[in-house]
């Protein structure tokens, strides 16, 4: 972007490339390199290609402004902020996370039922035995590539469980979600868009005729305002599913395990503690917060005399926020007794809604492959790429053990 084509509410001097979000993968590490020189900056600038397709707006990095924007749905809107429907010329929307009061708060409270903690609670079996299904194809062979041997397809699974797809389509999906999330490739964006709408309202029309278990139908028989879902409902629901169930839970695995395999103290304790699993994974979730999700502007608003715009988009990075040493003392310290209030899930009323499923999968990641594997550490030599974009992760992660 040239400085003569910014906007005139934008000073010239807090004009900046947002580093976390450029969409290459760099050995430097973001979360010890990265984030703090960006909390010795201002505590909002405007990032110069922050949005897919290199589109600018505005970022904050400061945890109680992220709080008060997460909270204030009178002028930070969701609605249409992933422009995935857009991107194909339809209107749909992600249920519930593009969703403004009070539409979102009919369909939350709907759902809520649906993903609550004892509700995931029973899911642990099969969680569990996922997770044993990939750990038992390498834990006798002292190595494997853990993204793409577990951080990845765990995960996965556990969508296509959830609505009952079969476990064959996960490279499928996977392809979609790399032309979703992963590319800047507009074209290819649409095509995967257009694709996964196709192949999920079949889905939901199948379960119409035959209904299961499943949270598709599930979803099939909730209901908005007294009536039931639209199937365009449903699939806006299960589109969220899948956004969320794919990447954001393989990324948070890689991280945590990334933190495992260089920190063997951090290791060790959680071995002498399973148990401690459970508060650690929240200290990992804060350190490696992930995210970093958007919202809309809706009316003019000024924060540390700077305006934001109605229409002007806003980065709401959880790394940033999570990290922030005003909220945190010594964030870049890893500690387990920490019990931390974060924000890797959000904050109000768009507190991601599949946030009890996801710490049940990193609780139970963690749990299986402490007991089935030795002391693990990463491959001597190599050096760990981590993917910047609005979900930072490692693209490989090779881990060594002892036969």
């Amino acid at each position: 972007m040239l400085v003569n084509d910014l906007p005139d509410n934008v000073p010239r001097e807090l004009v900046m490339p947002f580093a976390l979000t450029p969409r290459r993968a760099t050995t430097v590490n973001p979360y010890t390199d990265i984030i703090p020189k960006l909390h010795e900056g201002p505590p909002i600038f405007y990032g110069t290609d922050v949005f897919p397709g290199r589109q600018p707006g505005w970022v904050v990095r400061r945890a109680e402004d992220l709080r008060k924007i997460y909270a204030d749905t009178d002028s930070f809107g969701k609605r249409g902020n992933t422009g995935f429907a857009a991107g194909i010329g339809e209107s749909w929307d992600i249920i519930p996370t593009e969703l403004d009061p009070p539409r979102h708060t009919g369909f939350r409270n709907a759902l809520n039922p649906v993903f609550s903690p004892k509700r995931m609670g029973e899911l642990d079996g099969k969680v569990r035995l996922r997770a044993r299904e990939y750990i038992d194809k390498f834990k006798d062979k002292g190595e494997c590539d853990f993204v793409r041997d577990f951080a990845i397809p765990f995960p996965v699974s556990i969508f296509l469980d959830l609505l009952g797809l079969p476990q064959e389509e996960m490279q499928q999906f996977l392809d979609w979600e790399f032309s979703l999330l992963h590319t800047d490739d507009m074209e290819d964006r649409v095509k995967g868009t257009r694709a996964v709408k196709a192949y999920l309202l079949n889905a939901i029309e199948d379960r119409r005729k035959n209904p299961g278990d499943d949270l598709i139908s599930i979803a099939l028989q909730l209901e908005y305002e007294g009536r039931q879902w639209t199937p365009e409902e449903v699939f806006g629901h299960c589109f969220n599913l899948y956004l969320g169930g794919l990447d954001t839970v393989s990324a948070n695995i890689g991280l945590h395990f990334h933190h495992l395999a260089t920190h063997p103290a951090d290791q060790d304790a959680l071995r002498q503690n399973p148990a401690g699993a459970t508060v650690a994974i929240e200290e990992l979730l804060r350190a490696y917060a992930a995210v970093t999700t958007f919202r809309i502007c809706t009316k003019d608003v000024v924060l540390h005399d700077v305006t934001i715009r109605a229409g002007d988009r806003v980065a709401m990075s959880t790394p940033l926020g999570s990290n922030d040493p005003e909220a945190f003392e010594a964030p870049t310290h890893i500690r387990f007794d920490r019990r931390p209030s974060h924000l890797t899930f959000g904050y109000g009323p768009h507190r991601c809604l599949g946030a009890h499923l996801a710490r049940r999968e990193l609780q139970i990641a963690m749990q299986e492959m402490l007991a089935a594997l030795p002391a693990f550490t990463v491959q001597p030599g190599f050096d760990v790429p981590f993917y910047l974009s609005n979900i930072i992760h490692v693209e490989s992660l090779p881990l060594v053990w002892a036969r």
